[in-house]
């Protein structure tokens, strides 16, 4: 993506169970010039990278992991601070009173959907 997205350099931890979706989401992410973090395929891969890794901006939950939700990882970052950005094929419908407000991208969603997201839960937008 040649266009200058404002994310340059930004961390994104990435939680995503389909491997080709996470490889989808790597390379828009590449394409805004951020650096991924993991990506973590289930929840407690997930959880080890929210406690080892040191310097994530914002993370991208899928909502739902093989039938395992997220929300114990989403409860872990937002006690560091990190924002989240919630990935479902239900909309806000599937996330809790706790998760509302932060973007939520209904899949499958594009590029452009993401960077917007990612904007917005860093304050840029």
């Amino acid at each position: 993506m040649s266009e200058e997205t404002g994310l340059t350099g930004a961390r994104v931890l990435v939680v995503e169970d389909e491997a080709m979706i996470a490889m989808l989401v790597e390379d828009m992410l590449a394409g805004f010039g951020c650096a991924v973090v993991g990506p973590a395929h289930g929840l407690e891969d997930g959880l080890a990278l929210a406690r080892s890794e040191t310097g994530i901006d914002a993370a991208l939950l899928d909502v739902n992991l093989a039938g395992q939700p997220v929300f114990a990882l989403a409860d872990a970052l937002r006690a560091r601070g990190v924002p989240m950005i919630f990935s479902t094929g239900y909309g806000e419908d599937g996330l809790r009173n706790v998760d509302r407000g932060a973007p939520v991208l209904q899949k499958p969603f594009r590029a452009a959907d993401l960077a917007n997201a990612l904007r917005q839960a860093l304050g840029g937008g």
